[in-house]
């Protein structure tokens, strides 16, 4: 008994403690924010956009060490600077990784847009009176949306549209000059001559497209550029 008392006390006299970790400190979402914010700043720096922080969410309560930390986001490749994602915000210290955080984020991203101000029926051709520019958000028309009036005026609504929508290049096309059937003057030219001939259409198209018409004297189908609403041309 003896023995193990003087050996527990040897133990006890050379024990020291442990070399304490530094104390952790709670998150600071100050920083967090402000290295989000930075951060979609440089995304968007190009798009022409007005952008703010709508929401901000910070997974669990991690905790981070005391003293300078240097944060870097990562999102993901496709992001855009815009709409709700989920990033990772990396806390170092000294070069040293101490923290990954899992952020959520929604970023809204204000620009100026071209918006119907009246309902838009199929096949109506638009006019300046039926449309207008303004503030909104992007992430709405996911990021597809003219910015000019005049792209959109003189064009054919390809759907119906509904009062303050944001009009896309897709929902439009160019008026027809050429329709299926009709009667055309089909121009062939080459550096050395010039024919024309009398040909039928077999699709409809705008000026500059390009679709099939029919040598009426020979029967064969060939594609020609629309030049105006009775002239193709076929370049050889």
């Amino acid at each position: 008994m003896r023995i193990l008392t003087i050996i527990m006390l040897c133990l006890f006299l050379l024990w020291k403690p442990l070399k304490a970790e530094p104390a952790l400190s709670p998150l600071r979402e100050t920083e967090i924010r402000n290295a989000v914010s930075a951060f979609v700043q440089q995304k968007t720096a190009n798009l022409g956009c007005e952008t703010s922080i709508r929401r901000l969410s910070i997974s669990g309560n991690p905790l981070l060490p005391e003293g300078t930390l240097e944060y870097e986001v990562v999102a993901p490749q496709q992001w855009e600077g815009w709409g709700s994602v989920s990033i990772a915000v990396i806390a170092r210290q000294k070069d040293r990784i101490v923290r990954n955080i899992a952020v959520r984020v929604e970023v809204e991203a204000l620009a100026d847009m071209v918006v119907t101000v009246r309902q838009i029926d199929r096949g109506q051709v638009l006019s300046a009176a039926d449309l207008a520019v303004r503030r909104q958000d992007v992430a709405a028309s996911q990021g597809r949306y003219l910015k000019r009036i005049e792209d959109a005026v003189g064009k054919v609504a390809r759907t119906t549209l509904k009062p303050n929508s944001t009009l896309r290049n897709d929902q439009l096309e160019k008026v027809p000059l050429v329709k299926s059937g009709q009667m055309v003057t089909i121009v062939a030219e080459s550096p050395t001559m010039r024919i024309t001939v009398t040909g039928k259409a077999r699709g409809s198209g705008a000026e500059g497209d390009t679709i099939v018409v029919q040598n009426l004297n020979s029967l064969k189908e060939l594609s020609a550029r629309i030049i105006d609403a009775g002239t193709v041309l076929v370049v050889f």
